[in-house]
């Protein structure tokens, strides 16, 4: 198992307590909008900060389709 498999796992069920929800459920919500591999992705960025501030990206990415911050491929 890698370590971003890990803190991908560590992020949805994190993310889950915080929406007071399941993990399968935000799994659910990210694969339907097309989002799980863009969370995923972002590793380098979220384990580095606050999880508040993850949260708040992908509260955005649900409702908007887009995250708060630019990424290193400019997709803001």
């Amino acid at each position: 198992m890698t370590k971003e498999f890990k803190f991908f796992v560590f992020l949805l069920e994190s993310y889950a307590q915080y929406k007071d929800t399941t993990a399968d459920k935000v799994l659910a919500i990210l694969d339907e909008k097309i989002l799980t591999d863009f969370v995923y992705s972002m590793y380098f960025m979220y384990h580095q900060e606050a999880l508040e501030n993850a949260f708040m990206d992908i509260d955005h990415l649900i409702e908007t389709g887009k995250p708060l911050v630019a990424t290193e491929d400019g997709v803001q």
